[in-house]
């Protein structure tokens, strides 16, 4: 193990559709930290922690 659970400072990984992928890994058993939302800087992103503990954003650039 190179590093400690839950120390990483979090991932961000992009995708067409928030809401499905959040839906997708609620579903799974998540622990959710922020639902889906538009956010002022021009993202629509969502959080969650993984199983190791570690914070896991999904987001996409707002549509128009």
């Amino acid at each position: 193990d190179l590093l400690a659970k839950g120390h990483l400072r979090g991932v961000i990984l992009a995708t067409d559709d928030v809401d499905a992928a959040f839906e997708h890994v609620r579903a799974a058993g998540a622990e959710v930290l922020q639902e889906p939302v538009d956010q002022p800087y021009g993202v629509r992103d969502c959080a969650f922690r993984d199983p190791a503990g570690n914070m896991v954003r999904l987001h996409r650039p707002r549509k128009g």
